[in-house]
């Protein structure tokens, strides 16, 4: 007998082979493996195989569009060891395709048209990372956009399909697309491996498709870092004051890979408990690095609520640099050393 699922996705894709759109049909592919349970993926597609339908055929092909390779850490190239039919779903539709319309066949197959990349708040909480799409016929283009947090980590927590024209009001800057696919990637990997993550309740019903299509970007780049701070150095420049090279190397050190999430609490953290936890600095660099945090925040979006918390913080820090009592453990470790190298200098920065 049928199970309910089975009779859902006939149904639902007898309607999908009227409207003959390979981009319907995806999305549809992906949150139909977004409510399957490990256990009922095998028993659907036996029932798949053995109805052997138009509608079972478009499923089953649609399912293997938008299904991730077995191993999800490699990219799948084609005629490669992870090309359709590596995966359960792809070795369930094999053939599928042979009597189905011939826009079926378009799914999966597009060409990635451009890339953006950049802030979705005013202080970069969360970044917005783009990448536009055409099948290989010129038609449905579409965009994606995938919400990656920033305070927790980087990891995807929202993400849609859109008509292209979505971009247009995000002011997102352009990126090389292999970076971005390759940011896409590695946020959706640090979902996964963080339980009880909080994400948006429609970002399942999109993951799949949404790693398809970023693993079919060429030239993609795992691990890019950000080169925020190489063009605040070369655009902005450092304030021409004694120490502030420096000091904005513990600032770089502090922002690390999320250099676009500056807000007042987090340049706040880093005035009054950062550095003075972590940092030993020359005379120099404290003097100079409210200055350097200052420029740094004009290039970083120059946002009034952070500026204000400068000010506010920016006086106490000198003295927060001498409070011995706010120093970590390697902080101490790395005075004590220190005073080993130079018996006759005290510590730098009190």
């Amino acid at each position: 007998m049928s199970t309910s699922t089975f009779r859902t996705a006939i149904a639902q894709a007898r309607d999908l082979l009227r409207w003959r759109s390979p981009l319907r049909t995806e999305l549809w592919a992906a949150r139909l493996l977004a409510d399957l349970e490990p256990e009922q993926v095998e028993p659907l597609l036996r029932e798949l195989a053995d109805d052997g339908g138009a509608e079972a055929r478009l499923t089953l092909a649609a399912l293997a569009a938008v299904a991730p390779p077995a191993q999800d850490d490699d990219v799948a190239e084609p005629g490669g060891p992870l090309a359709a039919g590596a995966s359960v779903f792809g070795r369930a539709a094999e053939g599928a395709l042979d009597a189905l319309p011939g826009w079926a066949g378009r799914m999966g197959r597009v060409a990635c048209e451009g890339a953006w990349y950049g802030r979705a708040d005013p202080y970069g909480e969360q970044i917005l990372a783009a990448l536009s799409f055409r099948y290989e016929n010129g038609k449905e283009p579409h965009v994606l956009v995938v919400g990656i947090d920033q305070p927790h980590g980087g990891l995807a927590v929202d993400a849609v399909v859109e008509e292209v024209k979505f971009l247009d009001d995000l002011g997102l800057a352009a990126a090389e697309p292999g970076v971005v696919a390759g940011r896409v990637l590695d946020a959706f990997e640090l979902g996964d491996r963080l339980l009880g993550a909080e994400v948006a309740d429609t970002l399942p019903g999109v993951r799949a498709l949404a790693v398809a299509r970023a693993r079919s970007v060429p030239g993609l780049v795992r691990g890019a870092g950000d080169d925020t701070a190489e063009r605040f150095a070369e655009l902005e420049g450092l304030p021409e004051l004694p120490g502030a090279r420096e000091a904005f190397g513990k600032l770089r050190e502090f922002v690390g890979d999320h250099p676009l999430w500056w807000s007042p609490d987090r340049v706040s953290r880093f005035l009054t408990s950062w550095l003075p936890r972590e940092a030993i600095l020359s005379d120099a660099a404290i003097a100079a690095m409210p200055e350097v945090v200052r420029a740094w925040t004009r290039f970083n979006g120059d946002q009034p609520a952070v500026s204000r918390r400068i000010d506010e913080d920016a006086p106490r820090l000198a003295a927060l640099m001498a409070d011995e009592s706010l120093a970590g453990l390697g902080k101490r470790l790395a005075q004590a050393e220190l005073a080993q190298d130079r018996p006759d200098q005290g510590p730098q920065g009190g």
